[in-house]
């Protein structure tokens, strides 16, 4: 009988934010799945398990496929649910083949540091995705959370907030959330020429006044 692939949820990256349900997935496998990023995190959890460090996806199905009399799990950054891979798996291994315990999202974890709630701030993305924000940002409650990427960073949706007038929007940008060197920075968009500067992995909220 085929064992049904966990797809776990790291979290942040600190495996204190790893669920208990996650921990024991990822304990209890003969295979772990990861990017090389995601394999470094859960070394420690690991014993006799075999690593494959996932770079093709094509790959890693057929490695899937060969091995499918294994316990295999595989992990993804932050939750399960919110731009995961868990949509490819889906889409080509189906859904009753999967068991899916989630993550806690980046900004979740953000918003948690913030000590704030995020029920009426609306998600997107611009990690290598297009995404109308500003029609977003104009449309949502308090605001819009944004994954971003080194094109989409920090400094360039500020200054698109500049010139859609929107100078008085807070940006938050939270960078290597939860590992020790985790920093948060808080500045309005009409400050933006004080924060140009390389940005690390992060989330950004543009919060309105």
């Amino acid at each position: 009988m085929e064992n049904k692939i966990k797809v776990v949820g790291l979290g942040p990256g600190n495996l204190d934010f790893l669920t208990g349900a996650g921990v024991k997935g990822i304990k209890n496998c003969e295979i772990v799945i990861g990017g090389k990023r995601h394999l470094e995190e859960v070394e420690e959890l690991l014993d006799n398990q075999e690593r494959f460090p996932l770079e093709k996806l094509q790959e890693m199905l057929n490695y899937i496929e060969k091995n499918r009399n294994k316990k295999i799990t595989v992990v993804v950054s932050g939750d399960t649910g919110y731009y995961s891979l868990l949509t490819y798996l889906e889409k080509n291994l189906g859904k009753e083949n999967l068991e899916v315990i989630p993550g806690i999202s980046s900004f979740q974890y953000l918003f948690s540091r913030l000590a704030m709630t995020w029920e009426k701030y609306t998600l997107c993305s611009v990690h290598g995705r297009s995404c109308e924000y500003i029609e977003a940002l104009k449309n949502s409650q308090e605001g819009i959370v944004l994954l971003t990427d080194n094109i989409n960073n920090p400094y360039i949706i500020g200054k698109n907030l500049l010139e859609n007038g929107f100078e008085n929007v807070e940006i938050i940008v939270g960078e290597r959330l939860s590992y020790g060197d985790e920093k948060i920075t808080r500045f309005k968009a009409k400050d933006v020429e004080e924060h140009q500067r390389d940005y690390q992995m992060n989330v950004t909220i543009l919060k309105k006044g």
